[in-house]
């Protein structure tokens, strides 16, 4: 019986195996071009079998003989079923690329690694919550071409980007944003933005970009136009990708370049120079006494000189690699790992008309020159995160280090104080600008409750940042020819300037204690706050002669020139820093707040909380005079009360109305609040005012939004602010310059509309089933009063001297419009392609505030169009075209016609330039 019950089972088994075939294949995401899809489950249809998709989204199935369904789902994304047949012994592959269905909010906290990131996910999550807010996560980024954080935040209703100045939000100025990463503050690596610059930071790194427009009590109350969250990328798989790019652009690359001698080599190609120009030890760690360098040894304290190479400026180039594990623990338990290192270098080359004004009873041009500029810049990023998951903890750490250098030639070519015979007057200056930050973060959250209804969030952070322009130098004298120009020794000519801001260490944390109650109530309470220590040195070191000396100088070989007059005694080099060479900064910010979310309906919920938040900052610096003189202290210390309320009503499942309203500050740019006057070779000034006094922002947003279908939005609001104490860019009068300073005004009020739209373009025709549009405006009016009587950078009080009384706020514009049109189509099963076309463009606005009868100078407004072509050719390789700025649109700013005196000019342009068209290519492969 028992052998008979074993040969029995044992041909059952053969026939049994005999009669089964195989099917495998892998699972993508369609929205993200054909990007791998693991654990999603793949079931055969009234049976037990299935499995899921392992960490490169690949399955197989053992199946019987016959007819099949095949069961394709993961969250988020479309479920579907393939019927096929397989025969016996058949090994039978069956690919598919999943795209986007509608998701429920309890989708997106249940499985937030992998589905945050997605367009229609994140949709959800605006529907659902009770703030105003935008996000942008991974997936819109890779579709709409873009490359790093400032770009794809510029993608959002509201807000564009201004060159070197950083983002605008509804109109606003760079100084009234605010940026967390991972909800930790952060310095940012250059005193004159209130921010990092962004577009540093890579979007290989990025999870979600969130954009809060209203107050909430756990974010910082420094806030009027947006407070940026970026949360860095957590590992979903194992990844190593690398990444090559290159790019033109027209009117910059080869062509005819100026370039520092010292950064023509493979230290300055990589950026690595700083250290080269530092300023020698022999001018020792005070300028006082000053030291005199003559003969061999000013000879050998210099390592670069005032010399210039001709070049041809070649492509830019981009390079990149990426390398992501995550391993399984035991329990459900994760680690993971990632590590991304970027390069990336660019030659710039503008050229336009540069003017300032003298006013009087006659406007005319003091300077007028034609400006050209030439700058090699190199952005070096890297990142390190390790992330730790259980089922109660959460712990992760990044150290993010950015490195950054700008190689600037600069020749302005005209006339100078208003000598209007003169053609010929030539600055040439030569100067480096080299940042560099290093950031390390801890954070997470620990479940006290296996319900998680006692959650504890943290988060600590260490920064340091410098900010360095060493030996920037120029010299001035009449262009000849390109290889001839007469100079003179003496005075301010050869001048060597060094400056150095560091921040040795900022500091940053939080604590936050939730508590659910209820069926959806939260309580929270916490507290976060941060230190920031500022310290600067500025040194001048002057080319001297003990007569005039006036000669032919050739640009290309002036270092032979002036090391053979050392060597002579012909000249000598002498500091004559002044006392205000160094100044200090410290501030203190520290903050309680408790906020309740509240449902008291399934339609009504509110959010509403309370914070305390007390800002410190104490500046000290010598004014001019002796160096023995004791420091000067400046103190501005306030405790804010900061209450804000958010309310959703939903009308519908698709529908909302929102309200908020908010009490919050605005703090200054470091360098606006700073005691330092930087002088530039063509005379103007930039001086910052440390008795500049944070501005009292009022908030008020009434919001209407619908969500047709899981791609689709619609939503129109309404906004005003209130701003006690505006802070604005503006001018001051000084004998025989310019000086740009910032003041505070007396009043502001703003309000406005934003509309925004995201439409399937399929509801109209099923032609269009693959294209979709995305629009977003704003209108806005501003209204500044200004006080007739002011505080100056010198803490004295001053009349006013702005023409008009009342006026736009500086910096704001009345519209500005975003709109992206999206195209998706296959070549293939493993060829996908998204072709995006990328339209922004803002209104006039006032760039710096008229004073002494001169109008304002207004920044007109600029239009810029990008195509870009994002392609997945195969499982490994992947392809980014893009054709950036196709309008190649003139960047002006012009003299307003409302002057109160006489216009003496036969134009109002006071700046303008070109950047280019630009046409890259970037090839990534994935191991």
């Amino acid at each position: 019986m028992k052998l008979n019950f074993l040969v029995t089972t044992l041909l059952f088994t053969v026939f049994a195996f005999a009669q089964k075939g195989t099917v495998t294949g892998s699972i993508t995401d369609k929205d993200m071009n054909n990007e791998a899809l693991p654990f999603a489950t793949v079931m055969i249809k009234g049976t037990t079998n299935g499995a899921n998709t392992d960490e490169q989204g690949h399955y197989s199935l053992s199946v019987s003989e016959g007819n099949h369904v095949l069961q394709i789902s993961f969250l988020g994304y479309e479920s579907i079923e393939v019927p096929f047949t397989i025969k016996s012994g058949e090994t039978k592959t069956i690919n598919q690329a999943l795209g986007a269905k509608g998701v429920e909010l309890q989708d997106v906290v249940i499985k937030v690694d992998q589905n945050r990131e997605k367009e229609t996910a994140l949709l959800v999550e605006q529907k659902k919550a009770v703030e105003i807010k935008q996000s942008i996560g991974a997936q819109e980024l890779s579709r709409k071409g873009v490359s790093d954080v400032e770009e794809g935040l510029t993608k959002m209703t509201g807000i564009s980007k201004v060159g070197s100045r950083g983002l605008f939000v509804r109109g606003l100025e760079d100084r009234y944003n605010n940026l967390l990463i991972n909800n930790l503050a952060v310095p940012s690596n250059n005193p004159f933005q209130k921010i990092v610059p962004l577009d540093l930071v890579p979007t290989d790194v990025v999870s979600v970009i969130e954009t809060y427009k209203t107050f909430n009590p756990n974010i910082y109350g420094d806030f009027a136009g947006a407070t940026f969250n970026i949360a860095t990328s957590k590992v979903n798989n194992s990844i190593t990708k690398l990444s090559l790019g290159a790019g033109l652009v027209t009117n910059n690359s080869l062509r005819n370049f100026y370039i520092t001698s010292d950064a023509d080599n493979a230290k300055g190609f990589f950026g690595l120079t700083g250290n080269d120009r530092a300023l020698p030890s022999e001018f020792n760690d005070t300028p006082n006494p000053p030291v005199t360098l003559t003969g061999q040894n000013a000879v050998d304290a210099f390592e670069t000189g005032f010399e210039v190479k001709k070049t041809k400026s070649p492509l830019n180039t981009s390079v990149g690699i990426l390398h992501a594990e995550k391993f399984n623990l035991k329990n459900t338990n994760k680690i993971s790992y990632l590590i991304s290192l970027n390069f990336d270098n660019s030659f710039q080359y503008r050229t336009g008309v540069d003017r300032t004004l003298n006013p009087g009873n006659l406007i005319q041009y003091s300077n007028n020159f034609t400006t050209t500029t030439y700058n090699y810049k190199t952005n070096f990023s890297s990142i390190l995160g390790l992330n730790y998951a259980s089922e109660r903890l959460n712990l992760s750490t990044n150290v993010l280090y950015l490195k950054t250098s700008d190689n600037l030639i600069q020749d302005q070519l005209g006339y100078q104080n208003a000598q209007q015979d003169v053609d010929d007057y030539l600055i040439r200056t030569n100067q480096l600008d080299e940042t560099q930050y290093l950031n390390g973060q801890l954070f997470g959250d620990y479940a006290i409750t296996s319900n998680k209804n006692h959650l504890v969030k943290m988060g600590v952070s260490l920064a340091k940042t410098t900010f360095d322009q060493p030996d920037r130098n120029s010299y001035t004298g009449h262009q000849l020819a390109e290889d001839n120009v007469l100079v003179s020794y003496g005075g301010n000519n050869f001048l060597r300037q060094y400056l150095d801001v560091k921040n040795d260490l900022f500091s940053s944390a939080f604590l936050e204690y939730n508590f659910k109650f209820g069926k959806e109530h939260k309580l929270s309470v916490g507290y976060n706050g941060n230190t920031n220590g500022t310290e600067s040195s500025y040194r001048f070191i002057y080319t001297n002669t003990t007569g005039n000396v006036t000669f032919n100088l050739n640009p290309f070989t002036v270092n032979e020139q002036i090391e053979t007059d050392l060597l002579n005694n012909t000249i000598y080099f002498q500091e004559s820093s002044n006392s205000t060479w160094k100044a200090k900064l410290d501030e203190k910010n520290n903050a309680g707040y408790a906020n309740l979310f509240y449902k008291f309906s399934e339609k009504f919920d509110v959010n509403a909380g309370f914070r305390a938040e007390n800002y410190d900052r104490t500046t000290k610096y010598r004014e001019l005079g002796s160096f023995d003189q004791p420091y000067k202290t400046v103190n501005k210390n306030k405790v804010y009360f900061l209450p804000s309320v958010n309310a959703k009503y939903a009308l519908n499942d698709n529908t909302n109305l929102r309200f908020a309203a908010s009490q919050t500050y605005s703090k200054p740019v470091i360098m606006e609040s700073y005691p330092l006057q930087i002088v530039n070779p063509d005379n103007t000034v930039f001086q910052g005012n440390p008795y500049l006094v944070n501005s009292d922002n009022t908030n008020i947003d009434l919001k209407f939004e619908m969500f047709p279908t899981s791609k689709e939005m619609f939503a129109v609001g309404l906004f005003g602010k209130n701003i006690q104490n505006p802070i604005e860019r503006t001018y001051i009068s000084s004998p025989g310059s310019t000086i740009v300073t910032f003041l505070n005004s007396e009043n502001a009020k703003i309000y406005g509309l934003e509309a925004e739209f995201i439409l399937d373009l399929e509801r109209l025709t099923p032609a269009f089933k693959d294209l979709s549009w995305g629009f977003n405006t704003s209108l806005m009016h501003t209204k500044v009063e200004v006080a007739d009587v002011v505080t100056g950078p010198n803490g004295n009080q001053i009349p006013s001297i702005e023409t008009h009384k009342d006026r736009d706020l500086q910096g704001a514009s009345k519209w500005l419009i975003n709109s992206d049109l999206k195209y998706q189509f296959s070549m293939s099963n493993t060829w996908t392609n998204t072709v995006s076309l990328v339209y922004s463009v803002f209104g006039k606005r006032i760039y710096s505030v008229g004073t002494n009868g001169l109008d304002h100078i207004y920044e007109l407004p600029v239009s810029r169009l990008d195509l870009v072509l994002n392609s997945k050719l195969s499982k490994h390789f992947d392809l980014k075209l893009s054709a950036d700025n196709l309008l190649n649109p003139q960047i002006k700013y012009e003299l307003g016609t409302e002057n109160t005196t006489t216009f003496n000019e036969s134009s109002y342009l006071m700046r303008n330039y070109k950047r280019g068209v630009g046409f890259s290519f970037n090839l990534g492969y994935t191991f």
